[in-house]
């Protein structure tokens, strides 16, 4: 049975990557060339409030719990992004604030709700064995 010690790093990890991948859509999307480098550019604001979150809300204690963790980590990643990106100067516009709510939403809560259903039943495998 794998405790929350042991799953944090692997959830920040997930978290990191899922949040590169939205920047990395996005740009492809774009068509704003440099795929790589430009993704980093685009998601260190997203990075960055996942971050704070992680911090604010201790989310290592339950990092693959959809309430408070999630959640948090959502808002944060979108509310701190898109302050930092209005702060320095990028584009903040109401478009890009429901598609980075929606997509970071579906990658970052729907990780979490498919490893929580993942991790229950083989619990329940183990225990029948």
């Amino acid at each position: 049975m794998s405790s929350p010690s042991r799953l944090w790093i692997p959830a920040a990890i997930a978290d990191l990557l899922l949040i590169l991948v939205f920047a990395a859509i996005g740009r492809d999307a774009h068509a704003r060339g440099d795929i790589i480098s430009g993704a980093f550019a685009t998601a260190w604001p997203f990075l960055a409030g996942a971050a704070i979150a992680w911090v604010v809300t201790r989310a290592w204690r339950a990092p693959l719990a959809v309430w408070p963790s999630g959640v948090s980590i959502w808002i944060g990643a979108v509310l701190v992004g898109m302050l930092l990106r209005a702060v320095t100067g990028q584009t903040v516009v109401l478009p890009f604030v429901l598609v980075a709510l929606i997509s970071l939403g579906v990658f970052l809560l729907g990780y979490r709700v498919l490893a929580t259903l993942l991790l229950r039943a083989s619990r329940k495998r183990q225990r029948r064995a």
